[in-house]
């Protein structure tokens, strides 16, 4: 993979929007209570919100499908270990506290690194499936690629899409990709 790969506009998009007021408090619970991947809500709003493309449930079960493996094993592998070692990394108590800490670090960024190389796989899927699809009215496409990302992971989740991330939906179509 090239860099140029790894730095294209939905992962600039995921960094500017996650890191807007209250988004990534959003992500996360969706992704506790659904079991949610965030790469894929982001990359949803970002099809949306910057593309207006309409992605359609075969489109979110291709995406879900291509990054499977990748994020199961991987991002949450790295996850479990960084959550593993917080209480470790916290004990006031333990001598291994300060090597616990820089560990922690040390898989974050790791942590950080397979979330980038997903999306830029997510990236590289949709330039191939879909550069020629229509554009739609970005606020009308983020709002159905959020109903059926939020339906992908639960049947009844789709219904309530407006009330489930309006920071993520407010970010995302404040998004100006010009400053990235």
């Amino acid at each position: 993979m090239h860099a140029q790969d790894e730095d294209n506009p939905l992962w600039a998009f995921s960094l500017a929007v996650y890191g807007a007021d209250g988004v990534a408090a959003e992500c996360l619970d969706l992704q506790e209570r659904l079991g949610l991947d965030v790469n894929l809500l982001l990359f949803a709003a970002f099809t949306g919100a910057v593309e207006g493309i309409r992605l359609q449930a075969q489109d979110v079960a291709a995406a879900a499908a291509l990054v499977a493996a990748w994020h199961g094993d991987i991002v949450r592998g790295l996850r479990g270990v960084r959550r593993t070692l917080k209480p470790l990394s916290l004990d006031e108590t333990d001598p291994l506290r300060a090597a616990a800490a820089d560990l922690r670090t040390n898989v974050k960024a790791a942590e950080l690194d397979a979330e980038q190389i997903e999306q830029t796989m997510l990236w590289r899927w949709s330039r191939r499936q879909l550069d020629a699809r229509a554009r739609a009215p970005r606020g009308e496409a983020l709002t159905a690629n959020l109903r059926v990302l939020l339906a992908h992971y639960d049947a009844t989740a789709g219904a309530t899409h407006d009330a489930a991330s309006p920071r993520l939906r407010a970010a995302a179509l404040a998004f100006d990709g010009s400053k990235s």
